[in-house]
């Protein structure tokens, strides 16, 4: 785990694939034991140490996420993540080309408990939820595409059932169809986040690059810049 940026009311952190936010099962190491633990040791802290979950990536997905390390953090930054302010982009792979350059995909889904999975349903079907995205393309290959994907709302598993119900799964996403592997994980990651900081209130970002297995699949390492993503998504909005 890799601390991105840390102040007295934040630790922002680059998750790995693999590893659970929160609840694994048989005692594995999660983001939330291991903050409390890095936190215990750093400052010396006696007992438990407060971590305040406010947001979650799928055990599956790496990449930014943000932790609260206070309650009043946690509060302020829970509400922003409720009323959708933060500004989340992803990066992934899709197995298949697609043909355009940019995409608003909007679907109605639901969670399917016996399977364990999301799927995509009629808007009519009950408990079902509006879930919206916006696509770039940046590099496409004969049977791949690299893109970026600003989330609009926050659904469980939403980019990857999305993705599934076009034909066009997350490379190594077996669970929902993929027929690709990668060698941890799946080819989805958290690049970019920006919130408010929960207490000075001014705008923050955060960033990181997918982890070194990405170069196996043949893309442009350049493309995974900050500063090419962030001049991409400027020329598309």
């Amino acid at each position: 785990m890799h601390v991105l940026y840390e102040d007295n009311h934040l630790l922002v952190v680059d998750k790995p694939a693999g590893v659970a936010t929160m609840g694994a099962d048989g005692g594995r190491p999660t983001v939330y034991s291991w903050a409390a633990d890095y936190l215990k040791h750093k400052y010396n802290k006696p007992g438990n140490v407060f971590v305040g979950i406010v947001s979650r990536l799928d055990q599956f997905t790496s990449g930014v996420l943000v932790l609260a390390r206070t309650s009043k953090a946690a509060s302020r930054l829970s509400d922003q993540f409720r009323k959708r302010a933060p500004r989340k982009t992803y990066l992934a792979v899709l197995e298949g080309a697609l043909d355009g350059e940019r995409y608003e995909w909007t679907d109605h889904v639901r969670k399917d408990d016996a399977a364990h999975r999301m799927r995509c349903v009629s808007p009519r079907t009950a408990e079902a939820q509006e879930a919206r995205l916006r696509l770039n393309v940046l590099q496409t290959q004969a049977d791949r595409t690299l893109v970026s994907i600003e989330l609009l709302t926050g659904r469980k598993h939403q980019i990857r059932v999305q993705a599934s119900s076009r034909g066009h799964a997350v490379w190594g996403d077996r669970k929902y169809g993929a027929t690709s592997r990668m060698p941890e994980g799946i080819a989805l990651h958290s690049h970019s986040l920006q919130i408010n900081h929960p207490t000075r209130r001014e705008p923050m970002q955060f960033q990181s690059p997918p982890s070194k297995t990405w170069r196996a699949l043949g893309f442009d390492p350049s493309v995974f810049s900050a500063a090419h993503l962030e001049s991409h998504d400027r020329q598309h909005e």
